[in-house]
This record gives structure tokens, sequence and C-alpha cells, in this order.
């Protein structure tokens, strides 16, 4: 197990798939400042080698969270809301950007990520989940950002990301609530891409694994930055990205 200074992160690599485990099971993967800082070291540390991200969480739930301690009003609590709050603006907006490095990074160029998610996936552990570009469920899973029931935001990247999956009223709605999605829900809104039984989750990420890793290298990352992109461009903007795209692979497979 990996210790406290490294923020309860263990990474695993086979071939061209790292596996990144948070590593808490006794505190159900309860997430720190250390835990986002070593989320962002592993994304600075990838090589182009890598083409998979896997994200699990040790033990019976992906992750319920931050760690209780963070909502310590007390101000020497380093990386609490205390601490935040009393911030400046600038100074607490920068700690936050931040944070939100340990998520962003999973949906860099060149890499597809996969989420394994039983369990809980709360707050920060539902952003982490929905960070990535797929998700695999268990059917037990149960996914909720409760930050505005708390007087908060969520703010490690899941607005938009949750957005993107479901839509404007839904997400709205989801956050606004608090309220848990469970796993066939999630299916259906787009939160999930599969829901298996907890026995059949390593077998089932393995399958998206193979999926991923099958095509040629640069028609998977081409495919991803384009889809990526559609869901902010213009219709002329992505056609024209399109066909840089294909020119791009067309050139390769020909000079191939």
């Amino acid at each position: 197990m990996t210790s406290a200074d490294q923020g309860w992160v263990r990474t695993a690599r086979e071939g061209a798939v790292l596996t990144v485990t948070l590593d808490r099971a006794d505190q159900l993967n309860a997430q720190t400042p250390a835990t986002w800082a070593a989320l962002a070291a592993v994304g600075a540390s990838l090589d182009d080698d890598v083409r998979v991200v896997v994200v699990r969480g040790e033990g019976r739930s992906f992750s319920a969270g931050l760690d209780r301690s963070l909502f310590s009003a007390d101000p020497s609590t380093t990386g609490g809301l205390g601490e935040l709050g009393r911030m400046p603006a600038e100074l607490a907006q920068e700690r936050i950007r931040e944070y939100q490095g340990g998520f962003r990074w999973l949906r860099s160029p060149g890499i597809v990520s996969i989420a394994a998610v039983q369990g809980h996936a709360i707050g920060a552990g539902a952003q982490l989940a929905l960070a990535c570009d797929l998700r695999v469920l268990t059917d037990d899973a149960s996914l909720r950002l409760p930050e505005t029931t708390l007087g908060l935001v969520p703010d490690l990247t899941g607005t938009s990301t949750l957005a993107e999956l479901v839509g404007y009223s839904r997400a709205l709605e989801i956050c606004l609530t608090g309220r848990p999605v469970g796993a066939s829900e999630a299916l259906a809104l787009g939160m999930a891409n599969a829901v298996v039984p907890r026995d059949g989750l390593d077998a089932a990420v393995a399958q998206f694994v193979a999926a991923v890793t099958g095509p040629p290298v640069g028609a998977v990352r081409e495919t991803a930055a384009l889809v990526r992109s559609a869901v902010r461009n213009d219709p002329a903007t992505q056609d024209a990205a399109e066909r840089a795209a294909q020119a791009r692979r067309l050139a390769e497979l020909v000079g191939g």
C-alpha cells in the first residue's frame, strides 16, 4: 500500500494499460488534497505508450468523496474548507485549479480512461468517475453529487462532464437535488456505459480495454479527439476537424 504522503494512490502498468487505484479501503477511498496531487502526478508522468488508463477504488466502494477532516472550519486544517474559505479569492481559485488537475488529465489526448465503479461514488468520487471517458458500474453502484445541499458546488470538473453526458436540465436536477443515481438509471441516462454484477466488473473492464486497444493506435486517438471536440464545436468547425484528422490518417496509411 502506498503511504498517506502519496495520497493513497497506487499504479500498475501492463503494456499499454495503466491501472490507477485509490487505495484507502478502510475509509471508503475518501479523498484529500494529497490524493489529487498524486493523481495529477500520475497524469504528468504518462508516456506515449500508454493507451488506456483504468481508474478503480479498492474495497467495497469506489470513493465516498472528501475525507471528513476537510469539512473542518478550522483554518489550520490543510486543504480544509475553513482554510480555503479564509484565503483571498485568487489564491483559493488557484488552489482549486491545482486540485482539478488531478481529474482533467483523464481526458488527455492519447489515452482513453475507464472508471470501474462499485458501491458508492459520492462527491469527489462521482466527479472522478465522470472525469473518465467511459464508466463500467456494478449493479449496486450509486453516483451522487451532494455539494449543493452542503452549501458548496461541484468544483472538480464535474459540472462540465455531467452536462456532456446527460444534458443541461438533467445535470441541473442531479446537482441541485444531490440525489443518488443508481446503476440502472445511470445506464439509461448515459452516465454509465455498462452495468454488470460485482463479480463481473473485472471481465467487463477487460472487454472495454481490449476493444479500445484493438484498432490502430492512431485511429483511436484521432477518433477520441474528434468525439471530445464534437460536444463543443459548431458543425462547421467539427467538419473541418474531421477532414484534417482523416487526411492525417490517410497519409499515414498510404505512407505505411
